[in-house]
């Protein structure tokens, strides 16, 4: 049997603003990953003979810390886990949506259900 936890959290403003650059973060990933996965299927769509491989998660966050990282230093005052799970969630949803079990994903805006994803602690 699986069990829920509803938890109320009393967070000071440095606590508060530790998740709100999560939140940022993940969504910055998702929304980077979203646009990169729906340019390569109109490329493959437009160019049937020259088709590029759809990335996988793991390709994608390997992209993003080539790619977006150095050009956005405020991925390093999060954990790696914010975009690392993003990434890895937008994958899911692709292949749900190839599948035909869900629709396509969609962009992320601030503030409509803000979510992050962590292994461990905000540290």
């Amino acid at each position: 049997m699986l069990l829920g936890f509803k938890t109320e959290l009393r967070l000071n403003n440095k606590q508060r603003t530790a998740l709100a650059k999560h939140c940022g973060v993940s969504r910055h990933a998702w929304n980077w990953g979203l646009g990169l996965t729906k340019q390569i299927l109109d490329h493959n769509r437009d160019n049937p003979e020259d088709k590029i491989k759809f990335p996988t998660g793991i390709d994608l966050h390997s992209l993003l810390v080539a790619q977006v990282k150095p050009i956005c230093p405020w991925y390093y005052e999060v954990s790696k886990c914010a975009p690392q799970y993003a990434l890895r969630q937008l994958a899911q949803a692709w292949k749900d949506a190839f599948k035909k079990n869900k629709k396509p994903p969609r962009f992320k805006r601030k503030g409509k259900h803000d979510s992050f994803t962590l292994d461990g602690l905000i540290g």
